[in-house]
């Protein structure tokens, strides 16, 4: 046990780690129960090879994401506070009069208290064949990897369940290339979240998308070939289909079977019955989850009523009063694409309940509000279009301001009004998922800050827009003291006027106390960066360092090449897709070898060359060029690399070619300059070896295409690219980049990351897929012809320098001396390269010396 504990200090267990079991350990650790405070002993018994991970996004494994970066769990989390994990060591027993725990292991650990977080258990109907080879159930991340290996010899998949999760497994069958079915015996799909109407609207889009459903049957057998293995299915209509793979996904059960063995009280459906502090009918044990009957008879299926319990649990656990009575069954999610949203009374079975609808088959929309006869909003639904839901679900239970068909209707027949969460009341809650009121998140000034102080906005998201709207809005959104306009405002400025210079925008619309000034530090690279990537449409040089041009530019535009600590520069020719010949190895190799320089290869697969002179930069770019390299623009804020697998040409998983597309996407991408800088990559299947998820926008390649990620980085705050579309045709691909890049270079601020012009951006994800899939502003035409000047008028900055004798006289490091090298760039040896003199840049060493009377 830690060091920080004692014999009389009382040991909690928790036998469970998922994400519930996570959260009552967060709990505890806020409240300062931890061993490293010297409060507790706390055990944790993991059934799982694997700690606490997101099983609410367990499907986005299917899209590239690893099994690590599922994880819950931040590193050094149980180190900090002295919390004592064992993975793949669950409890298998508990004897309640000696307080102790056995685990699979042999292990004993005793205990004070004991939480049970044991979750729930797939239900699979007891049908014949449901243990072939091929049956499989979707729950947890080793259910996946089975599956995924098990399709790659299977055609056809079947999900027997078209709820929440069979839904979800559905997608990821056909995200792995699966010809897939649905069977559900319900009459439509999601029963228990939405009604007849949104079903239907549900089915047909979801049917347009290429799944075949089957409503209102169920499962009489799995059949099987002499080989043991799945070959089909019998359904009670009579009907069969034929099928490789089966994933039963027909909802959970509670999984009680530990708290049944010793004794504990449990409801006659399953779950351990608790009362509203979560106590078991042993005062010493808690329950808490999908394990858990409340108070209230119900067992909750959902995440955050299992995140309330545990904050209950660990609130008694600190000696506070808290409890659980109930919880929010509200869902917001999307499903194959589908947005699709319930909260409140969604099936109108109050008294006197009354339904207000509007459905539109054509584009799969379908919006009810159920209210009574004053007006008061009791629920909803919502497939297709879940925009209102963030604002209308906290307005559960009260009178709604404006008419009920107000809210549904389309603009043109009666609607829609938006209601502000202006209109909301403090007691409001916004993030069903952490139980954040209003109130709690004005108390605070922007996203990042509610997000860490809250937890509001990290559970599934669909808050986010709201908060976004409660958080004070700046009045003044001018670029800086010379300019009153926004970034994006300039761009309309730049590119409506056709304005080709900084001096002609700073006098025609800059402040008035800046104009016939110069400009300061932060307009002029934005304007000049603006200028650049508008330039082969407003009819601007494309060269960034002709005329006045130049003077906007940052350091290392300056001279096209990264200025290094020494005061000499580093040197990146671009590789396309990371694929290079052995004819330009062996340049490269020669040109760091002639001109002394230290060479390294790059995470975004190129060579650096480092320690190069100011005037020996063109006579390097000239032995580069010749043999057929150009600039990388490493030194701009522009693109970058496109990265690479070896993809299907040479590797057994690969299921498309990566590295073609790679290298069309660097060629088309290169030099378009940018608020900052952008990186791509390109993966030639799901295990993602090129490492998309962490990129501006990232492709992974699935069997019927590509799908597309944007708003990815890495760096110090790192952010896993969402998903904009799937399984898209090449020239479909290049199109929605096309649009995505110059959107987000027309409305991003300057030096925004796309990763966080996403969060920033009105919509978020949301509104960008409206404006670059759906073209919901009209936009996407113009996008595209932008995106084709740039192409059209791209030209290599290193090339265009050393053809011009005049744009080369800049590169000396003194002008009145332009063949002196600067004395002050030096090197040193070391592992058989060269470094900067670092005791030269430090400076001489002074000497110090002590006063009489002081201490040394």
């Amino acid at each position: 046990m830690p060091e920080t504990t004692t014999p009389n200090t009382p040991a909690f267990v928790l036998v469970g780690h998922g994400m519930v079991g996570q959260r009552f350990l967060e709990s505890l650790a806020a409240r300062g129960l931890t061993p490293a405070a010297g409060q507790a002993r706390v055990v944790v018994l993991c059934e799982e090879p694997r700690p606490a991970y997101d099983r609410v996004q367990l499907t986005s494994y299917f899209a590239g994401r690893s099994p690590g970066e599922l994880s819950l769990v931040e590193p050094g989390f149980m180190e900090k506070h002295g919390f004592e994990l064992y993975v793949g060591d669950p409890a298998e027993s508990v004897d309640r009069e000696a307080r102790t725990v056995t685990a699979r292991s042999g292990a004993v650990f005793p205990y004070d208290t004991l939480v049970l977080a044991t979750g729930s258990y797939p239900f699979v109907p007891p049908v014949p064949g449901k243990d072939a080879r091929g049956c499989f159930v979707y729950r947890t991340i080793e259910d996946l990897l089975a599956i995924e290996e098990y399709a790659k010899g299977a055609e056809t998949g079947a999900v027997v369940g078209g709820g929440l999760l069979g839904l979800e497994a559905a997608g990821a069958l056909k995200g792995i290339g699966l010809r897939t079915h649905v069977v559900e015996f319900a009459p439509r799909l999601m029963p228990v979240q939405v009604d007849e109407g949104g079903g239907a609207a549900l089915l047909r889009t979801i049917e347009g998308m290429g799944l075949t459903v089957h409503t209102g049957v169920g499962t009489q057998e799995v059949t099987a070939g002499e080989d043991g293995a799945v070959n089909g299915m019998a359904l009670s209509d009579g009907s069969s289909l034929a099928t490789d793979l089966v994933v039963f996904s027909a909802g959970v059960r509670p999984r009680d079977q530990l708290a049944r063995e010793c004794g504990l009280a449990v409801g006659e459906r399953g779950g351990i019955v608790v009362d509203t502090e979560c106590r078991t009918s042993d005062p010493a044990v808690f329950a808490i989850g999908e394990c858990a009957l409340a108070s209230d008879g119900r067992v909750y299926g959902l995440v955050a009523p299992g995140y309330e319990m545990a904050e209950t649990v660990a609130e008694v656990l600190g000696g506070g009063r808290a409890g659980f009575t109930g919880a929010d069954m509200s869902t917001k999610l999307k499903l194959l694409g589908v947005d699709v949203a319930s909260f409140g009374d969604a099936h109108g079975t109050a008294e006197g309940a009354l339904d207000v609808v509007y459905a539109d088959s054509r584009s799969g929309v379908y919006k009810k509000l159920v209210v009574t006869a004053d007006g008061t909003l009791l629920g909803g639904v919502l497939v297709g279009d879940v925009d209102d839901y963030g604002t209308l679900r906290p307005m559960t239970g009260s009178v709604l301001p404006v008419s009920p068909e107000q809210l549904v209707l389309p603009a043109g027949a009666g609607g829609p009004v938006t209601l502000g969460p202006s209109a909301l009341p403090d007691d409001a809650v916004i993030c069903s998922c952490h139980n954040v009121t209003k109130g709690a998140i004005c108390e605070h000034t922007t996203l990042p800050e509610v997000k860490k102080c809250t937890r509001a906005g990290t559970g599934c998201g669909s808050c986010v827009k709201v908060i976004g709207q409660l958080l004070p809005q700046s009045q003044d959104t001018g670029l800086c003291g010379c300019f009153p306009y926004s970034r994006a405002e300039l761009y309309e400025i730049v590119r409506t006027l056709r304005v080709t210079s900084f001096t002609a925008l700073l006098d025609s619309h800059g402040r008035e106390e800046a104009r016939g000034g110069e400009g300061c530090e932060v307009c002029k690279p934005t304007v000049g960066s603006v200028i650049a990537s508008l330039a082969p449409t407003v009819g601007a040089s494309g060269y960034v360092l002709d005329g006045e041009q130049a003077a906007l530019q940052d350091t290392n535009d300056h001279f096209l090449a990264n200025l290094q600590r020494n005061g000499s520069y580093s040197v990146v020719p671009r590789i396309p897709g990371g694929e290079i010949t052995p004819e330009k190895l062996i340049v490269i190799g020669e040109v760091a070898r002639d001109f002394g320089l230290y060479t390294k290869i790059t995470g975004g697969q190129r060579i650096d060359l480092f320690g190069a002179r100011v005037d020996q930069l063109p006579l390097i770019w000239t032995r580069l060029v010749d043999a057929g390299f150009e600039s990388g623009h490493a030194y701009g804020k522009s693109l970058r690399t496109v990265k690479s697998c070896v993809g299907q040409t040479w590797c057994r998983y690969g299921v498309q070619d990566s590295v073609k597309m790679a290298i069309d996407l660097e060629l088309r991408y290169r030099g378009l300059r940018s608020p900052h800088k952008l990186k791509s990559a390109v993966s030639g299947c799901a295990r993602e070896c090129a490492e998309a998820r962490g990129k501006d926008f990232g492709i992974i390649a699935t069997a019927g295409g590509w799908n597309l990620y944007v708003g990815g980085n890495g760096g110090a705050t790192p952010r896993h690219a969402d998903l904009l579309a799937q399984d898209l045709s090449d020239a479909e691909l290049v199109r929605l980049i096309d649009r995505f890049l110059m959107f987000y270079i027309r409305t991003a601020d300057r030096l925004e990351r796309t990763s966080a012009w996403l969060e920033r951006i009105d919509g978020g994800l949301e509104h960008v897929r409206d404006v670059v899939v759906d073209d919901s502003l009209g936009l996407c035409d113009e996008l595209e012809r932008l995106m084709a000047d740039h192409v059209t008028g791209y030209r290599d900055e290193w090339a265009e320098t050393i053809d011009d004798p005049e744009r080369l006289r800049r590169f000396v490091t003194f002008v009145n001396a332009p063949d002196a090298p600067d004395p002050s760039v030096r090197f040193v040896p070391e592992r058989d390269q060269m470094k900067p003199d670092l005791e030269l840049l430090a400076g001489p060493v002074l000497a110090v010396r002590t006063l009489e009377g002081t201490s040394s």
